[in-house]
């Protein structure tokens, strides 16, 4: 039996599901907002469709996407025409075009229409403004050039029957942004404590890695992994862990079961690593086989990380070549260990080094090194 629109959806207003499905789960892809404007722009065969993420009042976009349209007009309305556009500060939630909106202007207008549209194609533009609760701005734009009608009430009409969708859509983008600058954080305190963080699923499997992990399971000195899975070199530290596991069944609460703590030794000889395995806190929809199980904090008491190059070039203005010879100093390389490690002659880390001192104010090495560990700990 075919389903039958609701009562109150006439099938001039239901949304085709290929264009909330590009709205909604777009917001996962490697590009955002992309495919949901190339679906939109085909909704209403518009010649492309933009999205503006902005603060009010700001001199430039924060963020702009336009598929498909001439890059060169996206970098223009950037560069000079970001300002100057009369066509902002719609009615909040409303879809009006930019004619009735704007209407004939004065020569402010004229020059807008001579300088930017008639490059972009024309003044068929078809817009609504959304503003979030944090402050910013999420500006809709649909544009059809001069080879297309002009749009209609029923155009308009289509895109107001999206505003709702559209609202929940930057409202869960706002919070995805959020969520990735705070793990952002946590992570940039994680690498800067040289502790090794690997989320594994209830099959062990390894799911997440940050720069310290990959380095030590690349060394398979006492941790590494195999495919996917993760492997202790010890077999009772692997047991434990397995141990851990099996507990985390999807009736289990991970929040009552406390962190397993293991001494791992390495068949280097190099010091053992102290390994805190945390169970993960998830919702118990989520705990299934594939779902992240257990996040393992890995540290080599004793060992420091230095200084970044990275850090270092930013605060001090050097080179990324003296920024490198800098981060080798602090951690403790000689200058011959130094230009060894970088693949350079002796004669040109001296150089650098001339510079460096130059550049941070300092006359000796040892002084060199002090200062970036004082300012860079």
């Amino acid at each position: 039996m075919t389903d039958l629109p609701h009562m109150d959806e006439t099938p001039e207003t239901m949304l085709p599901s290929a264009l909330l499905d590009a709205l909604y789960g777009g917001l996962l892809d490697a590009t955002p907002w992309e495919a949901f404007l190339r679906e939109l722009s085909a909704y209403l065969d518009s010649s492309y469709a933009t999205l503006i993420l902005t603060v009010p009042g700001a001199s430039n976009p924060g963020t702009i996407v336009t598929p498909d349209a001439n890059p060169q007009t996206a970098e223009d309305y950037s560069a000079s025409f970001f300002t100057s556009d009369p066509f902002i500060g719609l009615p909040e939630g409303e879809v009006v075009t930019f004619a009735d909106f704007v209407g004939s202007g004065g020569n402010d207008l004229v020059e807008f229409r001579r300088a930017f549209l008639d490059a972009a194609g024309g003044d068929q533009i078809l817009g609504v403004d959304l503003r979030a609760a944090s402050g910013f701005e999420a500006r809709i734009r649909a544009t059809r050039d001069r080879s297309r009608p002009d749009f209609t009430r029923a155009d308009r009409d289509a895109l107001q029957h999206l505003v709702p969708h559209l609202r929940n859509a930057i409202r869960l983008y706002e919070r995805l942004a959020a969520i990735g600058t705070e793990q952002g954080v946590f992570q940039g305190a994680i690498e800067q404590m040289a502790v090794a963080t690997i989320i594994v699923d209830h099959g062990g499997r390894i799911l997440r890695t940050n720069a310290r992990a990959d380095h030590l399971l690349e060394q398979n000195d006492g941790i590494g992994r195999t495919g996917n899975r993760l492997l202790f070199g010890g077999r009772e530290e692997q047991k434990a862990l397995e141990t851990l596991l099996r507990t985390l069944g999807v009736e289990s609460d991970p929040r009552a079961i406390a962190p397993l703590r293991l001494r791992v030794e390495r068949p280097s000889g190099a010091r053992d690593l102290a390994i805190v395995a945390q169970p993960v806190a998830g919702p118990a929809f989520m705990r299934g086989a594939t779902a992240a199980a257990v996040a393992l904090f890995v540290s080599e008491p004793g060992s420091r990380t230095g200084p970044s190059p990275e850090a270092i070039r930013d605060l001090f203005q050097l080179t990324p070549a003296e920024a490198q010879l800098a981060a080798a100093l602090a951690n403790g390389a000689s200058l011959i260990d130094a230009a060894d490690r970088l693949g350079v002659t002796h004669n040109t880390v001296r150089g650098h080094l001339r510079a460096i001192f130059a550049k941070t104010g300092v006359r000796r090495q040892s002084q060199l090194v002090h200062l970036l560990n004082a300012r860079l700990p």
